[in-house]
């Protein structure tokens, strides 16, 4: 990575280079740091239906098929199988075992190896290579977040606790009908860019700047990642807020997380909307969007309403950037010094990798 390229001070800083979005060796370089951080993984609400869920983005995100399974805790393991590489569950389950459907090596849900078929008299077998890979998992308040390599803790969880300690998140309940993936033509970190700032709401999302207070947008850097603070306009839908909490006395509409590198956690009056951004290659990201219910009345209100819409509008505007971004022409501009310091802070924190 080009280090110290992006100035501390943001009145003096130029942005991120194009390379950064178009060239294939700096892409295979951040991808395989990304990998191995601390990533988005599910809800425990939806392991109260089922002992066994595959989480289906790990593979993308992390470059491993991971699954979560419950045995008096929950576990995350390694969906291949120890024996010729087969994916062992493909879909949620009940079922008190793992069982590889290729050779019928079966596991335990701790992910011990218990029986396989045909191996009698093989020596030294079995040892603990045959039980599955155990990966490191966190909890916050019912989300559960997963690495392959990470053994402490994420930093970002105080910022997580100290600000949303009030919010019932445990509570929410998954909600599958609004499952969404979408592929776009665009580097993974341009989606970045465009939602670590509200600059291009008046222009680009004519329907959430009817409910946000443009002026009133705030947004706090931490370590690990930004919050962007939506303040609800006089008359809009905005969170009931305890004593308790350190924004008491304000009229927000939404909280907007990103966790470095593309976890965006949104919180509105009804629950959380999360955004995960999967680097596929160069130029092109999966999006997958999960939703987790607190107060079914209150969907489709406010700035959590037409998520789909914002959505659609975000993705023409990303994939037009990165044709901008591959053109002769362009190399890199300036930032506003109001309106984009999330930007600016994750560009830091991209090219320090």
């Amino acid at each position: 990575m080009m280090k110290d390229i992006i100035n501390n001070n943001i009145k003096d800083a130029w942005t991120l280079p194009s390379e950064y979005y178009t060239d294939e060796s700096i892409f295979v370089k951040i991808k395989a740091i990304i990998n191995e951080m601390w990533h988005f993984s599910a809800h425990e609400n939806q392991l109260s239906e089922y002992k066994i869920i595959p989480i289906n983005h790990s593979e993308g995100m992390m470059g491993e098929s991971i699954i979560l399974t419950r045995d008096g805790v929950i576990n995350a393991l390694s969906n291949v199988c120890t024996h010729r590489g087969m994916i062992i569950n493909e879909n949620s389950s009940n079922k008190n075992v793992l069982k590889c459907g290729y050779h019928g090596r079966t596991f335990d849900l701790k992910g011990r190896m218990k029986n396989m078929p045909e191996f009698e008299g093989i020596s030294n077998f079995p040892d603990s290579s045959d039980d599955l890979v155990k990966f490191s998992i966190e909890r916050w308040n019912g989300i559960l977040f997963t690495s392959i390599k990470k053994k402490e803790a994420p930093t970002w969880i105080k910022e997580l606790e100290e600000r949303l300690s009030w919010m019932s998140i445990e509570n929410f309940k998954y909600d599958p009908t609004y499952h969404r993936s979408y592929d776009i033509k665009a580097n993974w970190a341009l989606y970045v860019d465009n939602y670590l700032e509200g600059f291009h709401i008046p222009y680009v999302h004519s329907d959430l700047h009817n409910v946000l207070d443009y002026e009133g947008y705030e947004t706090e850097l931490f370590e690990g990642g930004v919050l962007q603070i939506g303040i609800a306009k006089d008359g809009e839908l905005s969170f009931d807020l305890p004593p308790e909490s350190k924004d008491y006395g304000k009229k927000i509409a939404a909280y907007y997380y990103w966790i470095f590198p593309g976890l965006m956690m949104n919180f509105y009056p009804w629950g959380l909307s999360v955004n995960l951004v999967i680097p596929i290659s160069v130029n092109s990201t999966q999006i997958v969007y999960q939703r987790y219910v607190s107060n079914e009345d209150m969907i489709g209100k406010g700035a959590g309403g037409d998520l789909d819409k914002v959505e659609q509008e975000d993705q023409g505007i990303v994939e037009a950037v990165q044709r901008g971004v591959s053109s002769l022409s362009y190399h890199r501009g300036r930032y506003s010094a109001t309106m984009e310091k999330g930007v600016h802070h994750f560009h830091k924190m991209l090219t320090r990798i």
